[in-house]
């Protein structure tokens, strides 16, 4: 059966289950927890040794029915949930959300269906990719937020160029986009048996601070044959990073470290800022991205080589942002900045960059930062006109990966003088020059939907501002 046709088939009885309050999530989680549980049963069955006690195998399970399917499975769960290495991270706080006995056995007839291990291995990933980026469309379950189009991550891993060897992170990692994608660009490479086993256990390290987005990502990179994933659960922003990294990429979660609720000696309960103290940060804030600046700043190796994707108030903020902003440009060699269109996303209104830049303090007066505009007078959206390979080809050979001395510049494509963007007001870094021709046409402006979220986003950063002062 085609791939696609998998997917469909997978899905379709999503539907059925929404009735019952079972989000696109949930639903994703449960597929991940039987389809494991099959695979490691046809590992039996062609005599490799299962990981999975005999107790709560598939096929045991799978001749059950009724209530005692459902007790047997939530026992498997729990039990499972308990267990380490990979097996304890795709099961780590699982529970069964399919309470209908029926329709819990219909799922695992319909895992059983399919001899998944017999597929090739991509394959097996486009399949579960295929379901995570159906999960991503469900925004009011929050799941598009740690997803990331494909088509982005593999350019950025192409112009990035990770090479057998170097160790690669994410440390806001969602369901595993970008890791896998620069797995499967070192893979081409050919490496030897011994460089293949160091790619699938430690060359690729990843955290994410959900623990079931962790689990997702496990998940997929177990399916994608990296069978031993090293993901961790935890919030990268906590607490100082033990390791140095070659590259990093990633596209961390938008927004700010949330208030907590104290109570105040005239006993009123007041909002209590929270932010990151870490002796390798040189600025404070609550703003998340800006902290997820800084860490990647602290966890690249020396020479080690960074592509983030950040919303605009990182490149504007003053406060912390513009401090962070002067070491970036003054410490490390922030040589590039791709302006992303709109629509690209599946949070609404969000205006994205792509920030490129080395560990390596530069000498050269003359270093620039070259800016590309692929946003102006570009409407792209999820539905009609959908981000592809064709509308970031332009600025793949406008990058010039491994000699930017061949740059030149375009009509999209300028250079600015890291000089030149000190002496601008708190070192602003949102540069653009073309006219926005849908200012003149009313016909093509956002719709009021997306322009209520900007707004809305725009308070939120006023606030934060405010409550910085206060």
């Amino acid at each position: 059966m085609q791939e696609n046709a998998i997917v469909t088939k997978v899905w379709n009885f999503a539907t059925i289950l929404r009735d019952d309050g079972v989000t696109y999530t949930d639903y994703v989680a449960q597929i991940s927890y039987l389809l494991f549980l099959k695979m490691e049963d046809e590992k039996e069955e062609v005599g490799e040794t299962s990981q999975i006690p005999s107790k709560f195998r598939w096929q045991r399970l799978n001749a059950l029915d009724g209530e005692e399917l459902l007790e047997a499975y939530n026992n498997a769960l729990n039990a499972l949930s308990k267990q380490g290495g990979v097996m304890g991270l795709i099961y780590n706080g699982a529970q069964n959300k399919i309470k209908e006995p029926n329709k819990l056995k219909k799922l695992f007839t319909l895992i059983d269906s399919e001899t998944w291990m017999g597929l090739n291995v991509d394959v097996k990933g486009a399949i579960y990719e295929g379901l995570l980026a159906k999960n991503a469309t469900e925004t009011k379950a929050g799941a598009g937020q740690y997803f990331t189009p494909r088509v982005l991550i593999d350019s950025i891993v192409r112009l990035m160029r990770p090479q057998i060897g170097m160790s690669v992170c994410d440390p806001a990692c969602g369901t595993g986009g970008f890791l896998l994608s620069a797995f499967e660009y070192m893979k081409k490479q050919k490496p030897n048996k011994d460089e293949l086993e160091k790619l699938k256990t430690q060359s690729l390290v990843g955290k994410d601070v959900t623990q079931l987005v962790a689990s997702l990502c496990a998940m997929n990179m177990y399916l994608h044959g990296i069978y031993k994933p090293d993901i961790e659960i935890g919030d990268s922003l906590a607490k100082r990073g033990e390791k140095r990294f070659d590259m990093v990429l990633t596209n961390p979660p938008f927004g700010k470290k949330s208030a907590t609720k104290v109570l105040s000696s005239d006993g009123k309960v007041k909002n209590q800022k929270e932010e990151y103290s870490r002796d390798d940060f040189f600025a404070s804030t609550s703003n998340k991205q800006i902290n997820f600046l800084q860490h990647i700043m602290s966890i690249l190796n020396i020479g080690g080589k960074a592509a983030v994707v950040l919303p605009d108030n990182v490149l504007f903020e003053g406060g912390a942002g513009e401090k962070v902003r002067k070491k970036l440009l003054n410490d490390f060699s922030l040589h590039t900045i791709l302006r992303l269109p709109t629509g690209i996303f599946y949070a609404q209104g969000v205006k994205a960059n792509v920030v490129f830049f080395d560990k390596v303090k530069t000498s050269d007066k003359d270093a620039k930062v070259w800016v590309y505009d692929l946003r102006t007078n570009i409407n792209l959206s999820l539905v009609t006109n959908t981000l592809s390979s064709e509308h970031l080809r332009d600025f793949e050979e406008c990058f010039c990966a491994g000699d930017f001395k061949k740059r030149k510049e375009s009509e999209r494509f300028k250079s600015f003088s890291i000089s030149e963007i000190l002496e601008r007001d708190k070192s602003n870094l949102d540069i653009f020059w073309l006219k926005d021709e849908n200012l003149q046409d009313l016909e093509m402006l956002e719709s009021p939907q997306i322009l209520c979220e900007q707004i809305r986003q725009n308070l939120e950063l006023a606030l934060s501002e405010i409550e910085g002062i206060l």
